[in-house]
């Protein structure tokens, strides 16, 4: 078994921590997968209230931000017409401001304006009947691309070039991870591990005095060496079209990937980031390595090609491992 280490222990969370707390399991289910909240609940914790409060907080990211409800916000801002501005709520903007930081540094690898493009594949609230022909792909590339977004971060003022459609599936699960985590530390329960479809954040610690452990996951038949991870201060989400079938695009051609990558795991102080970081890695696959290394990026890559897997992890993940 490997295990993977936090860069950096919270001694204030062991020198609070409370042996006799109990550990309360809480569940439910957000943008077409289930969530999970774990957390050490401290005297007189009201369990109901604070599943309402998650569940409420998840209402209205999905709210803002969902490509499948067509009277979201971001449903709003893609119909707008071109050249109009739309404010953005706090969550959305910020979910924008890093979005649009992380298409820079990968070179669009993660794009959060390939809605078009979704929607043509089928990948979308709208299933088509067969791929899209050249035409139609070019159709939609000419629309898309986070470089045609301007994004006023002073009133967080978003501009519609006319034609362009968000799709933030990529990091928009991960940003609801981290707002949920933020939920409870604000109530007062700073130790939880908080899960929504398969993106965790863990913070604090358990009663026990152990970190929130998690296995990394690995595609079905596939044979790896076990990878634990303790989640302290951490966050992981992992990218794969193992999951639910070959769904992911490269932004850069408007066609679906081919670099045969199965996983790709990413582990990060966010789970936002480390969601949109999984999905550039996916679509870089090992030639994304050099760039994880670069930004310091923590990532586990799983490629099978030829009928030969293999596993790379980037040197800030390396550096985690135990000896």
């Amino acid at each position: 078994m490997r295990i993977a280490l936090p860069p950096t222990i919270d001694a204030a969370a062991f020198a609070a921590r409370d042996p006799s707390a109990m550990v309360l399991d809480l569940h439910g289910e957000t943008m077409g997968t289930s969530w999970s909240a774990r957390f050490a609940a401290p005297p007189g914790t009201d369990p109901s209230s604070i599943r309402a409060a998650i569940v409420a907080r998840l209402a209205g990211i999905v709210a803002e931000m969902s490509h499948w409800a067509p009277d979201s916000l971001l449903s709003r801002f893609n119909r707008s017409p071109g050249g109009t501005w739309t404010t953005l709520p706090r969550d959305f903007a910020h979910v924008v401001t890093r979005s649009l930081a992380i298409a820079e540094a990968t070179g669009g690898a993660f794009d959060p304006a390939i809605g078009r493009l979704v929607d043509a594949w089928g990948f979308g609230p709208v299933p088509v009947a067969c791929p899209p022909s050249i035409p139609e792909i070019e159709m939609a590339r000419a629309t898309s691309g986070w470089s045609r977004l301007s994004f006023a971060a002073t009133g967080a003022h978003l501009h519609q070039p006319g034609g362009t459609a968000l799709d933030l599936s990529g990091i928009a699960k991960g940003h609801a991870v981290d707002a949920v985590a933020d939920l409870l530390h604000d109530a007062g329960i700073p130790n939880a591990l908080v899960e929504i479809g398969g993106e965790l954040v863990g913070r604090g610690i358990r009663p026990d005095g152990d970190p929130w452990w998690v296995d990394l996951e690995s595609p079905p038949g596939l044979t790896l060496p076990p990878l634990r991870i303790a989640l302290h201060g951490q966050a992981v989400a992992t990218s794969g079209d193992y999951r639910r079938g070959a769904h992911t695009l490269d932004p850069r051609t408007g066609r679906p990937i081919d670099t045969g990558v199965v996983s790709a795991s990413v582990i990060h102080e966010t789970a936002l980031d480390a969601d949109a970081w999984a999905t550039a890695l996916t679509v870089l696959g090992p030639d994304g390595f050099d760039l994880a290394r670069n930004h310091g990026i923590a990532a586990r890559l799983i490629t099978e090609i030829g009928g030969t897997t293999c596993e790379y992890l980037t040197p800030a993940l390396a550096a985690m491992l135990a000896d």
